[in-house]
């Protein structure tokens, strides 16, 4: 497959996760507090199986591994909207199973090679970490949101998600600049953005609490 084809996997999955962070940023705008529309969840679920591709591609372990904590979490938050049952059977088993055929019939006619996954070439040893570390904390605002979602018994996004999406963004900003990734850099740029303007709503909303 040629670079332009994998740009363009990789950038169609940014344009579903900036399209998700416009649409709830603007109905919480609306709605003068943080919102979380059924679509945010759907949109990050498939640009997450769009970026999961695109790593894959790029034997860039980094975004796999970031991708790999979030899906089923997004799973998670559509059965807690109840728009789970809506989607087809056949479509639900293909998108559990996704990931776990990815990992196990990757490289090499059917073998899953770790060399070259932790040796690339183009990612250094301690680029390989950065970017890692980047992605877990990046992702780690999923978790928070999962565990705040089951407390309270319905798909919500807490300050703490929005303090944990902008701290890693501009992590995972500095990976993209050092790796020359353009699908990377754009969408986080983009989203840091965004996550910014949620802490403020969230703040407000608050202190009007």
């Amino acid at each position: 497959m040629s670079s332009w084809q994998i740009y363009s996997i990789g950038f169609a999955a940014q344009i579903l996760f900036s399209a998700r962070l416009i649409q709830q940023w603007l109905v919480s705008e609306k709605k003068k507090k943080v919102i979380t529309p059924a679509l945010f969840w759907q949109f990050s679920l498939f640009a997450s199986f769009l970026l999961f591709v695109y790593g894959y591609l790029r034997e860039d372990f980094s975004i796999m591994l970031g991708q790999a904590i979030t899906y089923y979490i997004y799973i998670r938050n559509i059965q807690l909207q109840g728009d789970w049952k809506k989607i087809p059977g056949v479509l639900k088993v293909f998108l559990y199973i996704f990931p776990v055929f990815i990992v196990i019939y990757s490289y090499n006619n059917n073998i899953l090679d770790i060399y070259n996954l932790f040796n690339n070439e183009n990612i250094p040893l301690w680029l390989l970490i950065l970017g890692s570390t980047a992605q877990i904390i990046f992702n780690l605002r999923f978790i928070y949101q999962w565990i705040y979602s089951e407390r309270m018994k319905a798909s919500i996004l807490p300050l703490g998600f929005w303090i944990l999406s902008l701290t890693g963004a501009l992590m995972v900003l500095t990976y993209a600049i050092i790796r020359k990734d353009p699908v990377l850099f754009i969408g986080h740029v983009m989203g840091s953005v965004v996550y910014a303007r949620n802490i403020i709503i969230s703040r407000r909303e608050k202190s009007h609490a």
